[in-house]
């Protein structure tokens, strides 16, 4: 397999690293900080305009209909510039989804998003290991009665609308497949978490919540729509760490060059050579693990033959954001030495992003049990 970008993604990616560039500079985070707002509305719009929110979109919504592959590109450049804009959000956990599998109705839901005037989010993570889903949805006619709690969904307060993946249960129910529901959030109890950036997060509780038939997605509940929720709440978190760690490596790097001791620049030691090798190979790991999952993840939004083992490279992709990437920022820290700790300095958000993606993921051990389930189940 070749993990070169060919032509249009190279493009793609410059035009975002561009506009990040400029829109999302150390002292538009500084002064976005200060706010206290949600998340940064101009370069939110911005992404819009310049057609890097619509990368993964139909095109009957205005969107260009690419795929994985594109989608990394553009949440690798927002790790990398730790852009506070609700990119994940609504792309990975809603947009990819909506788009493989919504209704015409449901897919015209994109369209705002499309021109950054719109928010959409999921809710991917419950109480317990992720993926595990014991939120329910009842069938009450033809209708739907949601109960159960949801944690750390991003931007809750702020969507259009949630998507919420609940085991269907009751007459009609196909085996407990889980299925997923488009939830207006103020039909939910939405609770403040804590968070380790200036991203919103969620508790969403779910207290027979009543939805209409065509709020479940694609109108059938046989776990496909879930499926891919799943692996695109994955990939694009690890495709996010995947831009962290080389932002902070990129800051790191140009601070020991000029940083001196003993009228030496820090990267004449050895020691420090070597612990920034360290750091360069935890990212190209993950870098490896993040374009092998995109590629598989390519056809048929992961539901194709070229998927085959997705998930076990988006488990390999997880460990290696929750553990070597984390000590690797740990790393960059040490290499700045004081400064590395001071929230003046642009290296604490890269660190306060790495961590709280590894929380999203579950953690390292997290990610080797799954690694092992997978594993047995080919034994």
């Amino acid at each position: 397999m070749d993990f070169n970008l060919d032509e249009t993604q190279r493009e793609l990616r410059e035009l975002a690293a561009g506009l990040l560039g400029r829109e999302a500079d150390r002292q538009r985070l500084e002064a976005f900080e200060k706010t206290g707002a949600p998340y940064d509305t101009a370069v939110w719009k911005a992404l819009g305009q310049a057609g890097l929110l619509g990368v993964c979109l139909p095109e009957e919504v205005g969107g260009a209909g690419l795929g994985a592959i594109e989608l990394t590109v553009v949440l690798r450049e927002i790790g990398a510039h730790v852009a506070p804009v609700p990119a994940y959000a609504s792309l990975a956990l809603a947009a990819v989804p909506v788009a493989a599998h919504g209704t015409a109705a449901q897919r015209a839901l994109l369209a705002p998003l499309n021109e950054g005037e719109a928010v959409l989010t999921g809710a991917y993570r419950e109480v317990g290991p992720p993926g595990e889903i014991a939120a329910t949805a009842r069938r009450d006619g033809d209708a739907y009665v949601l109960d159960g709690v949801k944690t750390f969904v991003p931007y809750a307060a702020e969507a259009a609308r949630i998507l919420v993946p609940a085991r269907v249960t009751g007459a009609g129910a196909e085996g407990g497949e889980i299925g997923v529901f488009l939830v207006e959030p103020s039909q939910v109890v939405l609770t403040p978490q804590p968070s380790a950036t200036t991203e919103p997060l969620s508790r969403v509780e779910l207290a027979g919540v009543r939805v209409t038939a065509d709020a479940l997605l694609g109108g059938t509940a046989d776990g496909t729509a879930w499926r891919t929720l799943r692996r695109s709440a994955v990939a694009g978190a690890v495709a996010l760490a995947s831009g962290v760690i080389e932002g902070a490596l990129n800051l790191t790097t140009e601070y020991v060059k000029t940083r001196e001791q003993f009228e030496r620049a820090l990267a004449q030691f050895q020691a420090v050579t070597m612990q920034i090798g360290d750091v360069y190979i935890a990212k190209r790991a993950l870098d490896v693990a993040v374009w092998a999952a995109a590629w598989r993840l390519s056809g048929d939004a992961g539901n194709g033959p070229a998927a085959g083992d997705a998930d076990e490279v988006l488990a390999i992709a997880s460990y290696n954001a929750c553990e070597p990437v984390m000590r690797a920022l740990y790393t960059c820290q040490h290499l700045h030495g004081g400064i590395g700790l001071d929230v003046t300095y642009p290296l604490h958000r890269y660190f306060a992003w790495g961590k709280q993606l590894g929380h999203l993921l579950g953690g390292a051990e997290d990610q080797l049990d799954t690694l092992g389930s997978l594993l047995a189940q080919e034994a």
